[in-house]
């Protein structure tokens, strides 16, 4: 890979003068502004003992400061840990544990959670390696330990540094085959090379380009566009959080172009106000809330270019979009056509043959801006890159005569809840942890046009646990979109024999989910 595909060598393409980042008040960063900034993170990382190769972990809202410590932390050679600022105790825990962060910066009482108090849940003298919390705003001692206060304008500037395209540089958290969420790894190389082939194929480089920035940093379908819009000189108007009248209030002032969120985000500023949209030329969307299809239909066909894509942690968020000029029906399908170079192809998960075109299969990736690997984690690392470089992505898909391809479904027992992929397994692991709990298990069912889990609950003997009890334990410990909607007991679960052994009927639960909702409506 060109070793000059690099985050400085984003910034150091665009003219200083340009628009970088526009915040909700309106206020600019101009590109110059925004090299200050990260320059000035460098040497606030560096003052706190960060060397090439620490991981930082960000557990802050979308704002200026995210990326210019992203940038900053790559212009020394360090990596990010990107935290979802909707993640509870448990899930801090692991990630932090299993990142050995150095740092973790997070921000004041956002939106999704009480920051201060889940750390105060966290057993932080178990995480040997994190030795400092800090945050932009005046905090508590949290268990003892003291916040210190990120002060970015005290500091000179660290200029560009000997920072290569192999360097990791960021870490995303994403559900894998065990009950922990893994750690996907990219460099600068991967992430940089991906937001400039992006940034040539989607637009992002026309001269009056603009993009809103709606969706979290934290996750590739938040920070890929964004990466992009960096690589193609669009200014980015940022939002700490979607909130439908901040993202209709930029996008009529500063005529944004391009867009990428839910379906569920398009269908609210529809309905608030149409004419936000009146200078997009690209919609990209991810169909997450199940019944919201033939609403996006009537919007596309009013004139809005509304485009399926198709992302993953592992080979970065809108890795492939839908062409335009494909008939309503199929465009609106997720998948489509690569940005950038690389391979595809469709693979029977029974026999293993590879398939034709037309053919139902899983899709595996081969592209030069795929993730570097599973941090710390080689085996799940060999598991989902084979010998010939092939990510295996585990998505049920089919290749069209025009090159593009067609995502179905996810080719296992991953449930989308509130937009985020989860397994499952991480719900179950912390049911499980409450006392009386022999054995647990998640499905996600559609609820009042919402994907929301429903637990099932094999009890101990001895135990007197109810319904009310295990929604007690689990919220302080889970995202809240991750949250049972409803707990049901069962003696035993529904299981089936098979050659591997006996199995549990995950789709018999679902429909049993499906009947004990209908019948004893909400909790």
């Amino acid at each position: 890979m060109d070793e000059r595909v690099t985050f400085d060598a984003l910034l150091e393409a665009r003219a200083s003068n340009e628009r970088m980042l526009v915040a909700p008040d309106g206020s600019v960063l101009s590109v110059a502004d925004f090299k200050t900034h990260a320059g000035k993170a460098a040497a606030w990382l560096r003052a706190q003992g960060i060397e090439r190769g620490d991981r930082i972990a960000l557990w802050l809202p979308n704002c200026a400061d995210w990326l210019a410590l992203l940038f900053g932390a790559a212009r020394i050679g360090a990596m990010i840990v990107a935290i979802n600022t909707r993640y509870r105790a448990a899930e801090l825990d692991h990630v932090l544990g299993h990142s050995g962060a150095r740092i973790l910066i997070f921000g004041g009482d956002e939106a999704h959670s009480d920051v201060h108090a889940i750390l105060g849940e966290v057993n932080l003298a178990a995480l040997g390696d994190l030795e400092c919390l800090a945050s932009f705003q005046a905090q508590e001692p949290i268990q003892g330990r003291n916040i210190t206060t990120v002060d970015l304008a005290s500091v000179e500037p660290v200029g560009p540094q000997d920072a290569q395209a192999s360097d990791p540089v960021l870490l995303f958290t994403t559900s894998g085959t065990t009950s922990k969420p893994k750690l996907v790894q990219h460099s600068q190389g991967t992430l940089s090379k991906h937001a400039r082939n992006c940034a040539a194929t989607f637009g992002f480089d026309a001269p009056d380009a603009t993009y809103l920035a709606a969706l979290p940093f934290c996750g590739v379908f938040g920070l890929n566009p964004s990466l992009a819009a960096i690589a193609g000189g669009a200014p980015i108007h940022v939002l700490s959080v979607f909130r439908d009248t901040q993202a209709v209030d930029a996008a009529k002032k500063s005529k944004v172009t391009h867009f990428f969120g839910s379906d569920e985000m398009y269908r609210r500023i529809w309905e608030l106000d149409a004419s936000a949209f009146e200078n997009a030329r690209l919609c990209g969307f991810a169909s997450f809330t199940p019944g919201l299809m033939g609403v996006l239909r009537d919007m596309a066909e009013a004139g809005l270019p509304l485009a399926g894509v198709y992302g993953a942690s592992e080979v970065n968020a809108i890795f492939a979009i839908q062409p335009l000029d494909l008939p309503l029906e199929d465009r609106m399908m997720g998948g489509g056509r690569m940005a950038g170079r690389g391979d595809l192809r469709v693979r029977d998960p029974e026999s293993g043959e590879l398939l034709s075109q037309g053919q139902v299969g899983v899709l595996e990736i081969r592209a030069e801006t795929s993730f570097t690997g599973y941090f710390r984690n080689v085996e799940a690392t060999a598991k989902a890159i084979d010998e010939d470089g092939y990510f295996r992505s585990n998505d049920l898909v089919y290749e069209r005569e025009d090159g593009t391809f067609v995502y179905l479904a996810r080719n296992g027992e991953f449930i989308r809840l509130s937009g985020f992929l989860t397994d499952p397994a991480e719900i179950e692991e912390v049911i499980a942890r409450a006392p009386g709990v022999a054995q647990a298990q998640v499905v996600g069912i559609e609820i009042q046009r919402k994907v929301l889990p429903v637990a099932f609950v094999i009890t101990e003997d001895d135990s007197s646990l109810d319904e009310d009890a295990l929604c007690a334990f689990t919220e302080p410990l889970l995202a809240h979109y991750k949250i049972p909607h409803r707990f049901f007991f069962l003696d035993a679960f529904p299981t089936t024999a098979s050659a591997n052994g006996t199995k549990i009927q995950r789709g018999k639960l679902a429909e049993m989910a499906r009947d004990l909702v209908s019948d004893g409506g909400a909790r």
